[in-house]
């Protein structure tokens, strides 16, 4: 995997970027989003406080289509997975890009959202992933609104739902589902300003669950058990063996079931997470695994004679592992634009984003890291330092508009689709 662009970007894309950077239009723009900078955080802060936990995200989305709509975006929209986007149209004939970061955060409803600062640091759960997103979504539009860029190409701005966990990019993937016209994807996460992300990390999540006749420990034993058939598939799982390169794998993440200590269990289930960079393990592991499952339900009726042990089996996540050229256009210019701004860009390890859907269906798409600083992402603990985080927005800013180009000064670097 290509860790450095370092001489490997064209001559086109470096001259069109810098020279587009030194363009009065996109200075305005630049310099308005470091003026910003605080009404940026105070957004932030405010989004912060919405709740949006997974599944239940209909209250930020509202208020953030409320925001696009304030900012004079054309056909603002919710659609029927709870998706909020509106469109900048461009000027001619140039190419569609979707930029967006995700509503939803992993808190359950209940969490307490309130943001508290202490020397200058920001905490609260949702702080950074991914409310810092939205925010900067927000600055670039304002910059874009402010110095009165005139885009060749149309510009989606948009927060997506269901990125988190069991929300499965679920999101985005109605986002393209429906929107077959986009030509390309940022999706604005991650918590180091200078990584693109290009590689995608698929996952196959499911929920087995054995389920038997039960009974008393003592009066009924002999009898098959859930969980005793559990145990053996969680054994098997265990000494499954897969390759660090491409990196593969496993891992038993919640289990559950019986009633009490002297009691046979009626019912076990556990969720299971396989992972892998490339789809050909993914889908190698996924068969060895299931192979496991249903051994282990015929193993326990074999061990008491009987068939009474019967399992199921829930596929309830499925994130497409997906690559794409480090040449590819998309990701040549959010090098340049990084490199442009004074710092210094890393091609990021693969990783599981709202980038994978698109990147799969042979959209070219990156996942840009937040400005500013953060961490204890999915903790309570969540923190986030805002100094110099309008570096971050100006990166967005920079990349998108060399990517759809403005008229009059650069003609877009994304292709539109044939």
């Amino acid at each position: 995997m290509t860790k450095s662009l370092d001489g490997k970007v064209s001559a086109h894309v470096k001259d069109t970027v810098n020279n587009l950077l030194k363009n009065d239009v996109v200075q305005k723009g630049m310099e308005f989003i470091k003026a910003d900078h605080q009404h940026t955080v105070d957004e932030q802060i405010e989004i912060t406080e919405i709740p949006a936990p997974p599944f239940k995200e209909h209250k930020r989305a509202e208020d953030l289509m409320r925001r696009l709509k304030e900012l004079n975006l054309q056909d603002v929209r919710m659609d029927e997975e709870g998706n909020v986007y509106g469109v900048r149209p461009g000027t001619g004939d140039g190419p569609k890009v979707f930029i967006s970061g995700h509503i939803d955060t992993v808190f359950p409803e209940g969490t307490d959202v309130t943001v508290k600062e202490k020397d200058g640091i920001l905490y609260a759960p949702g702080i950074s992933d991914d409310t810092r997103g939205l925010a900067e979504l927000l600055g670039v539009i304002r910059a874009c609104n402010e110095a009165d860029v005139k885009n060749i190409g149309d510009i989606v701005f948009g927060g997506t739902v269901g990125e988190e966990g069991a929300g499965d990019l679920r999101g985005v993937k109605a986002f393209f589902n429906e929107n077959k016209d986009i030509d390309g994807f940022i999706s604005i996460d991650g918590p180091t300003p200078d990584n693109i992300v290009y590689l995608g990390t698929g996952s196959y999540r499911y929920q087995v669950t054995y389920k038997g006749p039960g009974g008393h420990s003592f009066g009924a034993f002999g009898l098959p058990s859930a969980i005793h058939a559990l145990g053996r598939a969680i054994a098997g799982i265990s000494d499954l063996e897969t390759p660090s390169e491409p990196k593969t794998t496993f891992t038993v993440g919640e289990i559950t079931g019986g009633t009490s200590v002297n009691a046979i269990a009626y019912e076990a289930s556990m969720k299971v997470d396989l992972r892998s960079n490339e789809k050909k393990e993914l889908d190698e592991l996924a068969e060895q695994f299931l192979a496991i499952v249903k051994k282990a339900a015929e193993d326990e009726n074999k061990r008491w004679n009987t068939d009474e042990i019967t399992v199921e089996i829930e596929k309830f996540g499925d994130r497409p592992p997906a690559k794409q050229s480090h040449d590819d256009e998309i990701i040549q210019v959010a090098w340049t634009a990084i490199e442009a701004i004074g710092s210094k860009p890393v091609l990021d390890t693969p990783s599981s984003t709202d980038s994978n859907h698109p990147m799969s269906i042979g959209v070219p798409s990156i996942t840009l890291g937040r400005g500013g600083k953060a961490g204890g992402a999915h903790s309570l603990d969540e923190w986030y330092d805002p100094t110099d985080a309008y570096i971050g927005v100006q990166k967005n800013f920079l990349t998108l508009l060399s990517l759809v180009g403005v008229e009059g000064v650069s003609e877009p670097l994304l292709s539109k689709k044939k």
